[in-house]
């Protein structure tokens, strides 16, 4: 609808996600659908489907993600980056393997760019038990061209972090 000139870009806002780690080391997470006005119809979204759109294990920690949730959903994206980190990875490189596989399991052409990569962004949030995070995008920039942020609120305050992500450019180049 945003192409369509139908709702204005600067107010487009889809599904949220939050994690976060108390000091007892417990974690919680919340991944929001963007609702149903966005819904096509018969779509259940990757919200709820377990270890899609959010995964939380209270041994490791935590993961969630935004973005074309289609793409979590064949990836098991959030369960893959806690089972990573459970083995040792940090959360940039748990998450670097799901953005990985993600790029893997993209292979309908309708779903790939000019490059050959994914024509969408998705956009993946870990965090461990012992407070480690990491936020990570598919591509560098978003469609406005700005780099991805995404929020964190720590013993220093809230802050906004620049995103680490696996592919340069946007997903519409």
């Amino acid at each position: 609808m945003v192409t369509e000139g139908l709702i204005d870009p600067e107010h487009f806002h889809g599904t949220v996600h939050c994690i976060g780690v108390n000091a007892k080391g417990e974690v919680a997470g919340v991944t929001s659908t963007s609702g149903l006005a966005w819904k096509v119809p018969g779509r259940v979204g990757d919200s709820p489907i377990l270890g899609a759109g959010l995964y939380v294990d209270g041994e490791v920690g935590a993961a969630g993600s935004t973005g074309h949730g289609e793409a979590s959903m064949m990836s098991l994206g959030a369960f893959l980056i806690v089972e990573m980190m459970r083995s040792g990875m940090s959360p940039r490189d748990a998450g670097m393997v799901a953005m990985k596989r993600v790029v893997a399991n993209t292979v309908d052409k309708r779903l790939l760019n000019s490059r050959g990569t994914p024509n969408f962004n998705l956009r993946y949030y870990a965090l461990t038990t012992k407070g480690d995070f990491a936020g990570l995008s598919l591509y560098e920039s978003s469609e406005n061209g700005k780099r991805t942020e995404f929020a964190v609120c720590t013993d220093d305050g809230p802050r906004f972090v620049t995103a680490e992500f696996l592919l340069p450019g946007r997903a519409g180049d």
